[in-house]
């Protein structure tokens, strides 16, 4: 069955490497699995040969390979709509050389209407999609039909679907598709995780890997995969570190290290930063002109697709990106990453570093340019988590009814669904593998219903009880459920989808072309003749009109730049387990029990020693605080190196607990490394760590103290707004009738308030607050350094000013005041005031 495909390998001159047989021979013996190799490597042939092979394999009774089965076979899951050329064009490559009877379509939102009717009526054998088009599949009548003869699906990079709501939505299309197919096979593709059983078991769904084996097959494969890390040291450190204090300050020393030959990608963390480094490098380097490129999510399509094709044909040389380039796009010239500042995350430093020498048994090239000091600290701890070959683990939500509820409005507008045979499926989705009657029986009613407080409203009376012939089922009488009002089934259908980012303005020149998209709140801070720089260019604002914003094109100079939402990124717990390995490494290295054994410890020598002539350096199994006065108040830092969701859940708890002691108004801000609490002056930190410093760890009352700590009520309210769109609640209307952000807010805060209340117990409302505390405050990882710092040895210093490691908490705080003064005079300020008190 396998001759075809070794032929065309053949042809290529390669041999398939064992991983590539392991999925082939496992697939064709009826087997589900998850594929992890290095990015490069190869996987997309490992995991499509096979459905390809059986789609070729002769009919009985017949003697060649000349006819495929018609219909479509294969069905492949892509999280971008960018990944889906590049796996077309590979599936596409030995179909074309061997005149395979085959047909490849792609279909995401970008598929005109015409080639999506022609897939409905002559479906291809292999459909390339993504989670929400494939949603948007189910949600028509004619999808038993689609996919009646539906063998295999393949889904690419799992890793970066399975950790969000996007990838429990393809898990329920999936659990709907194997009850129409019970012999399905789902293939996974991944290249970082490190949760590999559970990543198997959310791909295959719970009892379907096998008939013969209820566990999926893990296919892994011994490539070493080099990365080459180095980094650009900044030829002095300040003793008085801050976020961002290094920089665009460096470039002159990125742009020595840059060669205008070797193509290379330069990832930053966000859109805005992004944008800024786009902006330096092109004034820094103008011979670049032509050569240099900026790429992020906000860009318009048609010329982000433009950039990757110049990047492929080796047009274009320097590309500064966002994670829009982090997945799969094959970039064979590209020969170099730079990242500009940490990754925080091993697994996305993985990753980018493999968009570099993208082939099997590549070497890695990697630019590291910190943005702060102690970033050096980070990249230490990195290079040695990889070199140990760890990478962080992605847990699948668990139980968001709002994707639930969305799936079966889906299911209603299509074939519509039996309350018991949906159930089952359900069930059999990993996330959902735990649903409860009770749970189910609420999601029904509030969909045929609309619960206790909407029943009087006939929009969310969505589910009607009918009879096959689509005629109201009596009562008593079998039924199936139907979304009937035709209104309904279209909004539903529009609004299809779980990512809920605020709302977006097109960004449009006056006489034409669509640049990109930017948030509604920075465009209404906005006035015409304003100027701003998007998409690498010098922008004016002229007007605003229904969602979309005209510019022109100008001379005139500005630094302002759009920001973004969601862009601040946070340590993994992975990380910071390294990183408090290195900061222990350090502080024996100063007590000379240990060696500075990298070039980043080595740099930051200078700081380190600042920090333990005026305080300590703690060791793994120590918790450092530091109290100190100043004009501003009374000052505690604590720095348990958790990263910054964590220290934000820690740093208002210890407020809140230690006004319960002596009431206060104390400010919390929050970095990476550790927490300030800021208080009056004369408040008696040192002396209320000595009397109560044990109920600052303590358990018992974590998750009621959190509640008043956080204000619950408002994260919840903010959180809710995104449940409220996903489970269809509120609605983004139809083209033409878009809300604004504005609306979408007020829409779903009124929502928030009437069902709290008048309907408490509301699911949704218990999913907000439960998404609140696992997600947002992390209250799984809140509890466990509670744990470890509970008995930890504590050090508490009474320094003169803040130190090294605290001064970056002061930049954080002030870097949310306004002020008359920029960011950069005050932090000046403050340095010449710690100067003057450190020579006194």
């Amino acid at each position: 069955m396998l001759a075809p495909i070794e032929a065309w390998f053949r042809l290529q001159g390669w041999i398939p490497m064992p991983f590539q047989r392991q999925c082939w021979q496992a697939y064709l013996a009826g087997e589900s699995g998850l594929l992890q190799v290095p990015t490069g490597s190869g996987k997309t042939y490992a995991a499509v040969m096979g459905p390809i092979a059986e789609m070729l394999a002769a009919q009985p009774g017949q003697e060649s390979q000349a006819k495929a089965a018609h219909g479509l076979r294969l069905l492949v899951l892509t999280p971008l709509r960018a990944l889906s050329r590049d796996l077309a064009l590979a599936i596409e490559q030995p179909i074309s050389a061997m005149g395979w009877p085959l047909r490849v379509a792609i279909r995401n939102g970008d598929t005109s209407s015409h080639e999506r009717s022609k897939q409905l009526r002559t479906p291809p054998q292999i459909l390339i999609t993504t989670p929400e088009s494939l949603s948007l599949l189910l949600a028509n009548p004619k999808a038993p039909e689609l996919f009646g003869a539906l063998q295999a699906v393949v889904i690419d990079e799992w890793h970066e679907l399975m950790g969000s709501k996007r990838g429990v939505q393809a898990e329920l299309c999936l659990s709907w598709l194997r009850q129409l197919r019970p012999g399905l096979r789902t293939w996974a593709i991944s290249a970082t995780i490190g949760n590999l059983n559970e990543a198997a078991q959310a791909a295959v769904g719970v009892g379907a890997a096998a008939a013969t084996s209820p566990e999926p097959r893990i296919v892994t494969a011994d490539i070493q995969r080099t990365t080459a890390i180095r980094s650009l040291l900044p030829d002095s450190i300040d003793g008085f570190p801050w976020g961002g204090h290094l920089g665009l300050r460096m470039y002159e020393q990125l742009v020595a290290g840059l060669d205008p030959a070797v193509s290379t990608l330069l990832f930053t963390n966000t859109r805005n930063q992004a944008e800024r480094w786009h902006q330096c490098l092109r004034f820094a380097c103008p011979e670049m002109e032509g050569l240099l490129a900026l790429h992020h999510s906000a860009i318009d399509r048609a010329e982000r697709e433009a950039i990757e094709a110049q990047v492929k044909t080796g047009d274009l040389r320097w590309v500064v990106c966002t994670s829009s380039l982090d997945l799969g796009v094959d970039f064979q010239p590209v020969e170099r990453v730079v990242q500009i500042g940490s990754a925080k995350n091993l697994a996305r430093l993985l990753q980018r570093a493999g968009r570099s020498a993208h082939t099997p048994g590549g070497t890695s090239q990697v630019l590291f340019m910190p943005t702060n000091a102690l970033e050096l600290l980070e990249l230490s701890a990195m290079r040695r988590g990889l070199a140990a070959g760890l990478v962080e683990h992605r847990r699948p939500p668990q139980l968001p009814l709002d994707v639930l509820l969305q799936h079966l409005v889906t299911l209603a507008c299509g074939p519509g669904f039996l309350p018991e045979e949906a159930l089952t499926a359900v069930r059999r989705s990993w996330s959902f593998r735990q649903l409860t009657d009770t749970q189910w029986q609420w999601c029904l009613a509030f969909l045929e219903h609309g619960g206790q407080c909407l029943a009087a409203y006939p929009r969310y009376r969505k589910l009607v009880r009918c009879r096959l012939d689509d005629e109201p089922a009596a009562a008593g009488e079998p039924f199936r459920y139907r979304v009937l009002d035709k209104a309904i089934a279209r909004l539903h259908r529009f609004n299809i989808g779980t990512i809920t980012a605020d709302r977006s303005v097109t960004v449009r020149f006056v006489r034409g072309a669509v640049i990109g998209h930017v948030e509604e709140a920075f465009i209404g801070r906005l006035k015409p003749g304003d100027v701003f720089f998007f998409a690498g260019r010098q922008l004016e604002f002229v007007r605003l009109r229904e969602m979309t914003a005209m510019v022109r094109a100008t001379a005139k100079k500005s630094a302002t730049v759009p920001a973004w939402a969601g862009g601040q990124m946070a340590l993994s717990d992975l990380l910071s387990q390294h990183l408090r390995a290195e900061m222990d490494r350090c502080a024996r290295a100063l007590a000379g029990s240990a060696e500075l054994d990298s070039p980043e410890l080595q740099a930051l020598k200078p700081l380190l020693q600042r920090q333990a002539n005026l305080s300590r350096l703690p060791l793994q199994h120590q918790l450092l605080m530091e109290v100190c006065r100043s004009r501003e108040g009374s000052h505690l830092f604590a720095f348990p190196l958790e990263g910054r969701f964590v220290h934000e859940g820690l740093g208002f708890l210890w407020a809140w607990r230690l006004a319960r002691h002596r009431p206060s108004t104390i400010t919390v801000s929050v970095n990476d490394y550790g927490f300030e609490l800021l208080a009056p002056k004369g408040y008696p930190f040192d002396e209320l760590l000595e009397l109560h410093g044990d109920d600052l760890f303590d358990l018992s009352q974590l998750k009621a103290d959190l509640e008043q700590a956080v204000n619950l009520s408002e994260l919840c309210r903010r959180r809710f707004r995104a449940i409220a769109q996903v489970s269809g609640l509120v609605t983004q209307g139809m083209p033409g009738q878009n809300k604004t952000g504005g609306q979408l807010q007020i829409s779903a805060a009124l929502l928030f308030d009437v069902l709290t209340k008048h309907e408490p117990e509301h699911l949704l409302l218990e999913q907000a607050r439960r998404e609140v505390m696992q997600e947002q405050l992390e209250l799984h990882r809140l509890e466990e350094v509670l744990t470890r710092l509970a008995g930890s040895e504590r050090l508490l210093e009474r320094t003169s000013r803040p130190g090294p490691l605290a001064f970056p908490l002061l930049v954080e705080r002030l870097n949310s005041r306004m002020s008359n003064e920029s960011l950069l005079e005050r932090v000046q300020r403050l340095i010449r005031e710690a100067e003057r008190a450190e020579a006194n």
